[in-house]
């Protein structure tokens, strides 16, 4: 297999660029580790010597003891602060070289500890299965960099369902800008890292937003704020101080407020449960928030995507901090001295009071809030895949014609070594009959193409020197497995694909709307014997060309390629040779004209150990 030297160059220069930075914020974390642990030996010597000043002084002047020591305290409560910041700065440096340390692990292929996106792999998808979207070593797992459970799934959106011609040509000005701003990127992926991301958090937290207020609606609710504080102040007075009533009488006043909660506690321990994970998660995302919010942009759908970070100019981040705020004061019931919190001033029932204010105000926003950031998340990852893959192409979207690709090949393979093809096929009404020995690269080729027109349709570049790419409506059948929840063979899961493709094909015809159907079926009706594997193949090929469908079937049944000669230009033969050269088997996986003239069944055999062949 050959190599292309420019592609191998680019990676290698890639891997130094990464390996560079990797370094380079290695050291610097360290410096600033150093620097951090300096500071905190600084921080106690000060302690200690500020204890020992205030003594000093106290032993001459209580006043000015007193006043030395706040002066003291509060410079102690900025060293304190500016540590903190030091340890900040330690952590982010510590996660932009990982960051690149992740890159130089897909570019070696090592991809432990990655997310692969096989929570988002629905088999009953009409191609997500087949093109090796989600998985190990899939699409996702690959390209994504999406850290938030909501940028992985604007990221699998993107895959999953196609975008119409004007959203594409908006993903690919959004793309190559951030390609283009690297430095960015990194930084915006670094604060990923730190965040803490968990699926179940964020649908509790909408299921909260969702139901219904029962605090706020309380009209004397605000008013119990400011009577708890001044009934609990009356008690420690009136018991303890005064003597105007015994000690034990202090109870009486403790009472009220736990009455009042008792009222609300099983709602507010729905509330808790609802929103007790989510503060942490709200807070990353706000911190990931604003840097979308402070970075220009130039296009205009990054621009559009930005806007809706903002209520009124107010930025999306500081809502959804104060969000996450509010719910951390509310998980303090966890505490051990929360119930003093409760006598005091109705802590659970106070906060969540301001939980439903804020829900109030901003659940109208939540989403289209979420919306955006998500997809802001997944161009993020988009624009990385398009820096380190210069070589691929932003395809040319038509809005019907011809599929037309120009050394296409598949994106998940080394591409310093896979081997492109060029591949044209009319829209409709044309079928292209690919026959070839085992392990020749047809099914690859199949996926090839699949997942190329997939990426190119969600406005992602593709793996070719050019493309021009129609909108069209992918349908796959490659790996139908039995279904033993529904007691089903694998033939049986065949058909009802098959089925599938021929409904979608017979609605475009009749409608006359949507995007064309084009299938790539590998190996079909394999689950039966050989007559009835022939037969209805041909009978179905017939079908799909009288009713004007597209697609590419790979196939062993080298007598279908009869076919093509009856067709009039419909059907078009194409083949993937293997050759045997000193007993070995010689793979190009180029595509040629005609039928399959190869035959390595025998030889791989042999190969196995098995005799008298």
């Amino acid at each position: 297999m050959s190599i292309n030297k420019d592609i191998l160059a680019q990676k290698n220069t890639l891997k130094e660029e990464y390996q560079k930075l990797a370094d380079q914020y290695n050291e610097a974390a360290k410096q600033s580790a150093a620097f951090a642990t300096r500071f905190a030996m600084m921080r106690l010597v000060y302690f200690f010597a500020a204890i020992g000043l205030i003594i000093f002084i106290f032993s001459k002047s209580v006043l000015w003891a007193v006043v030395v020591g706040l002066v003291l305290l509060l410079a102690f409560g900025f060293m304190i602060r500016y540590h903190l910041q030091i340890q900040a700065k330690t952590n982010f440096l510590k996660s932009l070289e990982q960051v690149n340390n992740i890159e130089l692990s897909i570019i070696n292929r090592k991809m432990d500890g990655l997310e692969d996106g096989n929570k988002f792999l629905d088999p009953l998808h009409p191609y997500a299965l087949d093109l090796d979207l989600f998985g190990p070593y899939s699409f996702f797992h690959f390209f994504n960099r999406g850290k938030t459970a909501l940028g992985q799934k604007a990221f699998a959106d993107y895959l999953l369902v196609p975008a119409n011609t004007e959203t594409i040509l908006k993903r690919q000005a959004s793309i190559k800008e951030l390609s283009r701003n690297s430095e960015w990127r990194q930084e915006y992926l670094a604060l990923g890292l730190q965040q803490k991301n968990n699926d179940e958090d964020l649908k509790l937290l909408t299921t909260w937003l969702n139901s219904e207020n029962y605090v706020k609606p309380v009209s004397w609710i605000p008013i119990v704020f400011y009577i708890t504080p001044l009934i609990f102040i009356a008690g420690i007075y009136l018991c303890m101080f005064s003597g105007i009533l015994p000690l034990p009488a202090i109870l009486v006043f403790w009472l009220v407020p736990m009455l009042i909660l008792r009222k609300f506690v099983i709602r507010i321990n729905e509330t808790h449960r609802q929103t007790s994970k989510a503060g942490d998660v709200l807070k990353s995302y706000g911190n990931l928030m604003k840097s979308i919010e402070d970075e220009k942009f130039q296009s205009g759908h990054l621009i559009h995507l930005q806007k809706f970070l903002k209520k009124e100019e107010i930025p999306a981040s500081g809502i959804v901090k104060k969000l996450g705020y509010i719910i951390s004061q509310l998980e303090v019931r966890n505490n051990a001295f929360a119930i003093m919190l409760n006598v005091i001033g109705l802590w659970d029932l106070y906060w969540v009071y301001r939980l439903e204010i804020w829900k109030s105000n901003f659940k109208s926003d939540v989403q289209p809030w979420f919306d955006a950031f998500g997809e802001f998340e997944a161009l993020v990852s988009f624009g990385g895949l398009q820096y380190n893959q210069m070589h691929w192409v932003f395809p040319s979207i038509l809005e019907q014609g011809t599929f037309d690709s120009k050394e296409l090949k598949h994106p998940l393979i080394e591409q310093d070594v896979v081997i492109g093809n060029d591949v044209k096929i009319p829209a409709s009404a044309h079928l292209k009959l690919l026959t070839g020995s085992n392990m020749a690269g047809k099914s690859t080729f199949l996926r090839t193409v699949g997942l190329n027109i997939v990426m190119g349709l969600a406005g992602l570049p593709v793996a070719a020197d050019d493309m021009q790419l129609p909108q069209l409506d992918v349908f796959t059948s490659m790996r139908t497995q039995d279904a033993l929840h529904e007691s089903t063979s694998s033939f049986y899961a065949e058909l009802k694909r098959l089925k599938m493709i021929l409904e979608a094909v017979e609605k475009h015809n009749t409608t006359g709307s949507g995007k064309q159907p084009f299938f790539l079926l590998d190996e079909i009706l394999k689950g039966t014997n050989s007559v009835d594997r022939h037969t209805g193949s041909k009978a179905l090929i017939e079908q799909l060309i009288s009713e004007k469908a597209a697609g590419i079937i790979a196939t062993h049944d080298l007598d279908l390629g009869q076919l093509e000669e009856k067709s009039g230009g419909a059907i078009e033969n194409l083949c993937i040779e293997v050759d045997v050269e000193d007993g070995k088997l010689v793979f190009d996986y180029k595509l040629k004209k005609g039928v399959s003239k190869s035959f390595n069944a025998t030889q791989l055999m042999r190969e196995m150990g098995i005799k008298n062949l």
